[in-house]
């Protein structure tokens, strides 16, 4: 009888799908790995006709997922973040942690929490490797096969550890000096609806940013019209700055802007504190040495002081 067990090769050939699961499609798998489409597109096959199932369905133009395909895309990352974890704890035996760090933060946290201390991270634990996305929805970092995350606290699911990372942020409600030059200052959020508003959406449920404020105490929420609807907070601080109308963005991104005049304040007394940013990492699980050392070393260096 044919053995089932696992090879070097059989790993490498999941490593191929879970890159073509990603980028659905040969030549993005093949430029991420370093490869070409035909090696690709080849070792797709041996793992199918190892596991005698279609993982793939392919066309001249597209390349989408089997339902055996999708089962095992939706458990193959978490899969190998586990192996990977453990072989980190098992290299880390040595004095030096070493490995990789998979990190999903959004952009704002990446501009001012993470990139001062970049450069420090780097001289400090020179043979950790950090694997970075820039993501402003909010992944599931288990599914995606990363280590750990950074979001604002209230965003941060229950089965997480979580570990503070700046004060209470407030969002800021801003518009340019030369769009307020034509138009009445807002002196309560219901006077928004009289001004051009620029949205942020999700992107995973495409739901638009809802505008909460609060009143004497009261939870306040406005229906905003909008011109503008983007995914990409420097997107809407772009076209905030050049004119287009107010966007309500976190303070830790446009305080630099507020304090140079680029940017105007307004209905400050209306947005009351949110929780902070938070580093986390899933509670049941067993974060390796690297992840624990960079864990550690933001900890203790927030504001890349």
């Amino acid at each position: 009888m044919e053995s089932n067990s696992m090879t070097g090769w059989d790993y490498q050939e999941l490593l191929v799908f879970m890159a073509v699961a990603e980028a659905l499609s040969f030549r993005g798998a093949a430029h991420r790995l370093g490869s070409t489409p035909s090696v690709i597109s080849r070792a797709i096959g041996r793992l199918e006709t190892r596991l005698g199932v279609r993982l793939l369905n392919r066309t001249t133009r597209s390349v989408s997922l089997t339902a055996a395909g999708a089962q095992l895309f939706a458990r193959l990352p978490g899969l190998v973040a586990a192996m990977d974890s453990a072989v980190d704890e098992i290299v880390a035996i040595s004095d030096t942690p070493r490995g990789v760090v998979r990190l999903n933060l959004p952009r704002v946290a990446a501009e001012l929490i993470l990139a001062p201390v970049l450069a420090r991270f780097a001289a400090a634990f020179p043979a950790i490797t950090l694997d970075l996305t820039v993501d402003d929805d909010l992944s599931d970092i288990v599914a995606q096969g990363q280590d750990a995350g950074i979001r604002i606290g209230g965003r941060v699911a229950q089965d997480m550890a979580a570990v503070r990372l700046t004060p209470d942020v407030r969002v800021a409600v801003v518009g340019s000096p030369d769009y307020f030059r034509s138009r009445a200052v807002p002196g309560h959020p219901r006077d928004l609806l009289n001004h051009v508003c620029l949205n942020y959406r999700w992107r995973p449920s495409r739901a638009v940013a809802r505008w909460r404020f609060e009143d004497d105490g009261r939870p306040l929420e406005i229906a905003i019209e909008d011109r503008l609807t983007v995914n990409d907070t420097g997107v809407l601080c772009g076209a905030v700055l050049a004119g287009m109308g107010i966007a309500a963005l976190p303070d830790l991104l446009v305080a630099p802007l507020i304090a140079s005049g680029r940017l105007v304040r307004v209905l400050e007394r209306f947005c009351p504190p949110q929780p902070g940013f938070f580093l986390y990492y899933p509670l049941n699980g067993h974060p390796s040495v690297a992840v624990r050392a960079f864990i550690d070393f933001v900890r203790a260096a927030p504001s890349g002081s």
